[in-house]
């Protein structure tokens, strides 16, 4: 059994669980994530990665997934108090969490229904958004920001894209281009409260459940403050170069519309905030290879997929 392992094992008991509770691995990305099953109930057990985020980060994360729940935004999961009252655990030095497991399957990417499932998150991106302009934060609330500076700036939370793999002198004078192209655009877009605010920051399809017609989201450990429209950016996260990604947007944009206006700045800026998103990954890759398994598998393809995309940006939006 490996620390990891030992470490969620530990963490069952302070929970009101039976000895008989066990936990299964079932993913590995900025947290360990593991399946419990304790007799015919199930639970999610998050363990997070040190560092990345504080207990106080947790919590309000906490927050507004219960506010959005309870407000009938959207459906999310529900955390397990442990034995001693709390929803962050300190086991070991590490912060972990226990959410009762949510029935559903995840939309499959390739599958006949992506049109209909980008209409999906497209509107539950827009009741979020609205859900995030009314709502009042608690004291002490604390979320990350995704603006420029913390995603491909000099404070990014994934660190810097110049460390990404695969990048050579060509790689990073092309890149640099490119991420002065997308601040001067962020820029001129803003950030007045209609257009930044308190988003998801993750809400592909990766992140649904769907149960007999129930659509559950789960997975806000990158909610934070950022553009509203940088929501859609996160949907087709890994598969910006796809041939589909306009019918895609278009059919996010169709759902968001169902829900709430969509005005035409909001839309042109939808391509500069996917190509943040995509050279904030190459971020993301460089720092995580060698624990998470996406990241090393997409690994040096994706930088020189990345340069591709940024010379048919620049062609068009420079």
């Amino acid at each position: 059994m490996s620390e990891i392992d030992e470490l969620a094992a530990e963490a069952l008991t302070r929970y009101p669980l039976s000895r008989d509770a066990t936990a299964e691995l079932c993913n590995v990305s900025e947290n360990h994530t593991y399946r419990v099953e304790d007799g015919e109930r199930c639970y999610a057990l998050r363990v997070h990665r040190p560092g990345y985020r504080t207990a106080q980060q947790i919590a309000s994360e906490l927050h507004w997934s219960d506010a959005l729940r309870d407000d009938g935004a959207v459906d999310t999961p529900v955390t397990v108090d442990s034995l001693q009252g709390e929803r962050v655990v300190s086991v070991n030095g590490r912060n972990v969490v226990l959410f009762e497991w949510l029935p559903g399957v995840i939309p499959d990417p390739d599958g006949a229904e992506v049109i209909a499932g980008f209409r999906t998150l497209g509107a539950l991106s827009a009741r979020m958004h609205a859900h995030a302009r009314a709502w009042r934060p608690p004291p002490g609330f604390d979320r990350p920001d995704w603006d420029h500076a913390h995603t491909i700036g000099a404070h990014g939370h994934w660190g810097l894209w110049q460390d990404g793999l695969g990048i050579g002198a060509g790689e990073l004078a092309l890149l640099e281009q490119l991420a002065a192209e997308i601040e001067r655009r962020l820029d001129a877009y803003g950030r007045d409260a209609t257009r930044y605010g308190l988003i998801h920051a993750d809400i592909r399809l990766a992140n649904l459940l769907v149960d007999d017609g129930d659509v559950r989201v789960i997975d806000f450990d990158d909610c934070g403050f950022a553009w509203f429209m940088y929501d859609f950016a996160t949907t087709v996260s890994f598969m910006e170069d796809h041939p589909r990604v306009p019918e895609l947007q278009a059919a996010w944009t169709d759902g968001y519309r169902s829900v709430a206006p969509l005005a035409p700045e909001d839309e042109a800026i939808l391509d500069t905030l996917v190509m943040l998103r995509r050279l904030l990954l190459v971020a993301w890759i460089g720092s995580h290879h060698e624990f998470a398994t996406e990241a090393a598998e997409l690994g040096a393809g994706f930088t020189a997929g990345t340069c591709a995309l940024a010379e048919r940006y620049l062609s068009t939006h420079t």
